[in-house]
């Protein structure tokens, strides 16, 4: 059979992503990505080591970005991206800076992180007081708020789980019930930490029902890669990809959402099964309650 009308593959942007060794969401980051970009993923190397502000010194040290990104540089990426939030928060902002620097002089390719495609994520839909949600201890989640003051930015309200391993398994209902804790007072976008935390799918859920932005990890690392290389990030309904959405009547309007029936709720898509009557508890698990403000943070579940 003659194929040669075919004419080969179609040619692919490539964007190179550094994760550490224990990222486990590499489907989770191809959901923002158009079908002419591929993503060219390596990790950092095993440290016996559980999330705490040590590991993330770990996976940050320059000359393991150094090993990761001239593995990259053989496939020719347009852009590489450190995709660790917390790795590239724990040396405040001038670490962060130091770290696209060494990225750059290692593969001579334009680099960036997730904590400074945090900030600029934020800039970009104009927020200067945002609340903040993360699966980390107490002082990783402190490493994270000094950062964002160090850039001008006030953290309004927060939530953490505790957690030291296994991110990737916490279910949406956590990420919004620890959401609707954290957005107090005068909060004008919710923040998601950790490229290991599942968010994609809550997003336009918890705009829709919070009225205002929500960024998470993974949306601002692809979206700001993606950017670098001239191409949009795709996704539903989200303010930071569309600038629709940001003034949207079903995200940002303040109007009275409609009720339309008693599991038309923003986490309807991922809730499961209708709540047991009162005084009966599933499975023997109840939700756990998180705080909004600094209470020492929750025990790993």
């Amino acid at each position: 059979m003659d194929v040669s009308f075919l004419g080969g593959p179609q040619p692919q942007l490539g964007v190179g992503v550094v994760a550490p060794f224990d990222f486990a969401l590499d489907r989770e980051l191809w959901r923002w990505v158009p079908d002419d970009v591929s993503l060219h993923l390596t990790r950092t190397p095993f440290v016996p080591v559980e999330v705490s502000l040590d590991l993330a010194r770990l996976v940050s040290e320059h000359e393991t970005l150094d090993a990761a990104v001239q593995a990259l540089c053989a496939v020719s990426p347009q852009v590489i991206s450190y995709a660790c939030t917390s790795g590239s928060f724990v040396g405040g902002v001038a670490g962060e800076r130091a770290m696209c620097a060494a990225m750059v002089q290692a593969g001579e390719v334009p680099s960036l992180t997730t904590s400074g495609a945090l900030i600029e994520a934020v800039r970009e839909i104009g927020a200067r007081r945002i609340a903040v949600v993360t699966p980390y201890t107490k002082s990783v989640t402190d490493s994270l708020e000094d950062f964002l003051g160090e850039a001008g930015i006030t953290v309004t309200g927060r939530a953490y789980l505790g957690l030291t391993r296994h991110i990737w398994k916490v279910p949406y209902r956590d990420v919004v019930d620890m959401a609707r804790a954290a957005v107090v007072g005068d909060t004008e976008a919710l923040f998601i930490s950790c490229t290991n935390l599942p968010t994609y799918d809550v997003i336009p859920q918890l705009e829709a029902e919070l009225r205002m932005p929500v960024l998470s990890a993974n949306q601002v690392t692809m979206w700001a890669a993606l950017r670098a290389i001239g191409v949009a990030a795709v996704g539903p309904y989200q303010a930071l990809l569309d600038p629709v959405a940001r003034r949207g009547p079903a995200a940002m309007s303040g109007s009275e959402p409609v009720d339309t029936g008693p599991r038309a709720t923003p986490e309807a898509a991922f809730a499961g099964p209708p709540a047991p009557p009162e005084g009966e508890v599933a499975d023997g698990l109840e939700p756990p309650n998180y705080p909004p403000e600094d209470t020492g943070g929750l025990p790993p579940v």
